[in-house]
């Protein structure tokens, strides 16, 4: 799994179609071994993009939870601590 996708159901304030966005592009880079596509590729690649975009939007608006809410300045607090504990940074 790609390090830099995140987790983006239950936090609050909710996840933006950019954060989405750009999990979908993490996640069409992976699969397709592409950091940028060629010009042949690039209309595919930017549509794939778009369709796990949608779908993944759709997939967070129908999950259901009674967790409370996630702090997302607290996720990133934690991540990075765990990242200097991993890393040595």
């Amino acid at each position: 799994m790609c390090r830099n996708i995140k987790t983006l159901f239950n936090f609050d304030p909710p996840v933006t179609d950019e954060e989405v966005w750009a999990a979908s592009l993490q996640f069409v880079r992976k699969i397709t071994g592409f950091n940028k596509p060629s010009k042949a590729n690039e209309a595919a690649f930017l549509d794939a993009i778009e369709e796990i975009a949608g779908i993944s939007t759709r997939l967070l608006h129908s999950l259901e939870t009674t967790a409370p809410a996630k702090n997302r300045e607290e996720e990133a607090a934690k991540a990075k601590a765990r990242a200097a504990e991993r890393f040595g940074t």
